[in-house]
């Protein structure tokens, strides 16, 4: 994207006279994320993108490449941090062990009140981890909340229940969440959401994790025939930049990455509970067998899975997970 600027210069003789400095070429921000485009955080990227332009008068030329086109979604971290690109979105649990407290809103069944998760981006947590992702080379601009329902997929038969994990090859996440799955008897294998199709259609793996919605947008449908919704954990895709990208930005363009990611995050609770509740009829209307947890389900799988995530992560993350934690309490107080 290109511009032009127009300066009023004064009169001469009654005469207006003008300068312009010509054409100028926008910042450009190439944003990645892993997202298929029909897939309802990634319109919401495509607003958010839409709005950065906007709200700074074309100062940044917003460029979004979904479904893994520009890089893939392990490197979209370092790349970023690196400066190869500008831009990307990420799935929180995707820090893994290089930020293992970004897993805390993937404790089971503990973060999924929809007030805590609407308050995010303004709470003290989300400060709290804006700052240790600075620290690892990336500045923080928009946190979208994506999913408080997720989707245990199978074939043949439901997963329900603990025994019904046992020695099921399931996908995961990475080694602390994953801490939850082996409790359970599963073998999980990390792997990113758009890998999960193909490793499920090749038997790669037996069972997919994912949240509801994606079920759908992803196509699940077309290779596994069971579906069971549990309230498990909750993930947001946070979009992050190149901070020496960001700090050569304008007053202006700085603002607008701001109001945009402020206004995206506002947009993708609304998008995300309309799009989890029609999920389940959308895979009736697939063939797809449904059961959602039970109150007392949800229980026992929390009673199985719970210590074994704390334990997992108290150890991955020590003083600042404990603070982390006290810190996303006092979000719904």
């Amino acid at each position: 994207m290109t511009n032009s600027k127009t300066y009023l210069l004064g009169t001469i003789m009654g005469c207006t006279v003008l300068a312009s400095t010509g054409v100028f070429a926008a910042e450009e921000m190439r944003c990645s994320h892993q997202l298929p485009p029909t897939h309802h955080i990634a319109k919401v990227i495509d607003n958010w993108a839409a709005e950065v332009e906007r709200l700074s008068d074309g100062e940044i030329d917003a460029q979004v490449f979904g479904a893994d086109s520009l890089v893939g979604a392990k490197e979209n971290i370092a790349s970023v941090a690196k400066g190869n690109i500008e831009c990307a979105f990420s799935v929180n649990f995707q820090w893994g062990k290089t930020l293992p407290l970004m897993n805390v809103t993937l404790k089971p069944y503990a973060v999924t009140d929809l007030k805590t998760l609407a308050s995010w981006p303004d709470s003290e947590a989300a400060a709290f981890l804006e700052e240790k992702l600075l620290a690892k080379g990336v500045r923080n601009v928009a946190w979208l909340f994506t999913t408080r329902m997720s989707a245990f997929t199978s074939k043949g038969a439901p997963l329900i229940k603990p025994e019904d994990f046992k020695g099921v090859k399931i996908r995961g996440l990475n080694p602390t969440v994953d801490a939850g799955l082996v409790a359970l008897g599963a073998a999980p294998s990390a792997m990113s959401g758009s890998k999960v199709y193909q490793a499920l259609s090749t038997g790669v793996i037996d069972a997919g994790l994912t949240d509801i919605s994606a079920t759908v947008s992803r196509k699940y449908y077309e290779v596994q025939d069971h579906v069971t919704a549990s309230p498990l954990f909750s993930v947001f895709f946070h979009g992050y930049v190149n901070p020496a990208w960001y700090d050569s930005l304008s007053d202006k363009s700085k603002a607008a990455l701001k109001q945009a990611g402020d206004d995206a995050a506002a947009l993708a609770v609304e998008a995300t509970e309309i799009s989890a509740g029609a999920a389940p009829y959308q895979l009736a209307d697939k063939n797809v067998m449904v059961h959602i947890h039970t109150a007392d389900e949800q229980s026992v799988m929390k009673s199985i899975m719970g210590p074994a995530f704390d334990e997992a992560f108290a150890e991955a993350t020590g003083e600042d997970g404990r603070k982390l934690l006290e810190l996303v309490s006092k979000i719904s107080e």
